[in-house]
C-alpha cells in the first residue's frame, strides 16, 4: 500500500507531496510521492491530506471509559476513592470487556495506535483480549492494590503478584507482539512495601516486562507517602525498585530537585497528562525542566472520568500551552517538542523499538488526517503547527497498526462501533443514583 499526502515523518521532517510505502507490517520506503509511484507501481495508493506516525497514549485508563462524567469538579483523592474505585469494583467481567472496547474504540477513532494502559484489579484478561482483538498496540496489565482500597479491589499481596505472573506468562508478547505486559501497582498509597518490591522482582524475572504506576500527582498523596515511609514519593519508589529505564511514572507534578535528579539518573520515563492535571487541579508538571535534564517525557490522556476525552490532539495543545504559561515564556514546549512527546517519546516509554517515526524499516503504525474542508485548517501555513494547536481527533480518517487497517474513511473496520457504544450505554456504573 502507498499512502500519499503531506508526510510528517517526524517532528523535523515534513515531505510535501510525499508518500509512505507499507509492505506487510513494515514501512518499506518514505519519500517523494511521484518517485514512489514509479518505484512501486503495483501498490494500491491511498491519498490523504496529512500522513503521520500513529500517536502514543503514554498513560491511559481504557476501562474507566464507562465513568465519563461521573466525577466532574472533584479533588483527586475524593474523585478516586468516592467515585472511580467503587465504579471499577462494581464492574463484572462482561462490563470490563465493554469498558475496554469502548476505550480502545475511542483511541482508534482519534489516531492513537499505541497505549500504555492501566487496567483494573479484576478481569484484566478480558481487557487485554479486547485490546488484542481490536488490533491496538498496548503495554498493559492488571492493577495491584493491597492496602487503603475499597472492598472488591483489595487483594492479598501474594495472590496479586501470582495473578500478575500468570498474566505475564499468558499475554506478554501475544497478538504478534502487539501486546506487552506492564506490572501496574496503582500507586504508593494503595500498595504495601512488599507489593512494590514484589513488582520489581517480577519485572526482573521476565524479560521485556515494564512497570507502570502513578507518582507525585497530588500534594495530599505526597504527604501521606511521606508520613508512611519518611521519604518523598520518588525517593520511596527508588528505594523499593520502582525507578529505571523499564519504569513509566504518570504525572510527576510535585517533585523536588533531588527527585528530579533521581528520574534523570535512573532513566525513568515520565508521562505528562495536562488535561487531567488541570481538571483535578493537581498542578502543573515541570515538563521543561524534565526535558532539560534528559528525562524522556511522553504524553497521556489519563482516563475518561478525569479528562472526558481520549483525544491525543487535545493533549498536545494543552501540553504546549500549559508549559508556556508555567514558564511565562512563549518559546517553551514548542510544537516540535510536543509532537515528539506524542510519538517517539511515547514509543520509547512503551518499550517498542522502531516506532514513533515514519522511517524505512520501522513498524507501520500510521494515521491519515483530513484538512480539506476543515475550517480550523484554513489557511494551512505550517502542518506541524496545525497538528499541535488546531487539529482534533475526529480529523483522523485512517488508522493503521502493524500494517493492518483499523479505521478507513472514518469508519472503524475491526469491530462494530455502534454495538460497542450501545453496550456501553446499558452498563449502569452508578446503581444507587435515582432515575431522572
Amino acid at each position: 500500500m502507498l499512502l500519499t499526502g503531506t508526510v510528517v515523518a517526524e517532528a523535523d521532517t515534513v515531505i510535501h507531496e510525499g508518500g509512505v510505502v507499507v509492505s506487510g507490517r513494515t514501512i518499506a520506503a518514505v519519500g517523494d510521492g511521484d518517485r514512489l509511484r514509479e518505484q512501486y507501481p503495483d501498490h494500491q495508493e491511498r491519498q490523504f491530506d496529512v500522513v503521520t506516525p500513529g500517536l502514543v497514549g503514554g498513560h491511559v485508563h481504557s476501562v474507566q471509559s464507562l465513568g465519563r462524567g461521573i466525577a466532574d469538579d472533584t479533588a483527586l483523592l475524593d474523585w478516586l476513592f468516592d467515585y472511580v474505585l467503587p465504579m471499577e469494583a462494581s464492574l463484572t467481567a462482561d462490563d470490563m470487556e465493554v469498558a475496554a472496547r469502548l476505550g480502545y474504540l475511542e483511541l482508534i477513532e482519534n489516531g492513537t495506535t499505541t497505549a500504555i494502559d492501566h487496567l483494573s484489579v479484576n478481569h484484566a484478561d478480558r481487557a487485554i483480549e479486547a485490546a488484542g482483538e481490536m488490533g491496538v498496540r498496548s503495554r498493559l496489565g492488571k492493577v495491584l492494590m493491597d492496602q487503603r482500597s475499597p472492598d472488591g479491589l483489595t487483594e492479598d499481596t501474594g495472590a496479586a503478584l501470582a495473578e500478575s505472573e500468570r498474566l505475564i506468562e499468558r499475554y506478554h508478547g501475544a497478538y504478534d507482539d502487539r501486546i506487552r505486559y506492564a506490572l501496574t501497582p496503582r500507586f504508593a498509597l494503595t500498595c504495601s512495601e512488599a507489593c512494590l518490591r514484589g513488582v520489581r522482582e517480577l519485572a526482573d524475572a521476565h524479560d521485556g516486562v515494564r512497570i507502570h504506576t502513578h507518582a507525585s500527582e497530588n500534594r495530599s498523596e505526597i504527604e501521606t507517602v511521606e508520613q508512611d515511609t519518611g521519604r518523598r514519593n520518588i525517593h520511596w519508589l527508588d528505594e523499593v525498585g520502582l525507578t529505571g529505564e523499564d519504569v513509566v511514572l504518570a504525572h510527576c507534578v510535585w517533585t523536588e530537585e533531588s527527585e528530579r535528579d533521581v528520574l534523570a539518573d535512573t532513566g525513568t520515563h515520565v508521562v505528562h497528562c495536562p488535561s487531567s492535571n488541570m481538571k483535578l487541579a493537581s498542578g502543573i508538571a515541570p515538563i521543561a525542566d524534565y526535558l532539560d535534564r534528559g528525562v524522556n517525557v511522553a504524553l497521556g490522556n489519563d482516563g475518561a472520568p478525569c479528562n472526558n476525552t481520549l483525544d491525543p490532539f487535545t493533549e498536545m495543545r494543552q501540553a504546549s500551552l500549559l508549559g508556556k504559561v508555567d514558564a511565562l515564556d512563549p518559546t517553551t514546549t514548542p510544537a516540535e517538542t510536543v509532537f515528539e512527546m506524542a510519538t517517539i517519546n511515547g514509543a520509547r516509554a512503551a518499550g517498542f523499538d522502531r516506532l514513533g517515526k515514519l522511517r524505512e524499516g520501522w513498524t507501520a503504525d500510521i494515521i491519515g488526517i483530513r484538512t480539506d474542508g476543515v475550517t480550523r485548517a484554513t489557511p494551512l501555513h505550517d502542518v506541524l503547527s496545525h497538528l499541535v494547536y488546531s487539529a482534533h481527533g475526529d480529523d483522523v480518517t485512517f488508522t493503521m497498526v502493524d500494517g493492518n487497517v483499523l479505521m478507513d474513511g472514518g469508519e472503524v473496520t475491526v469491530t462494530d462501533a455502534s454495538a460497542i457504544r450501545n453496550a456501553a450505554q446499558e452498563v449502569d456504573v452508578l446503581p444507587s443514583r435515582e432515575s431522572s
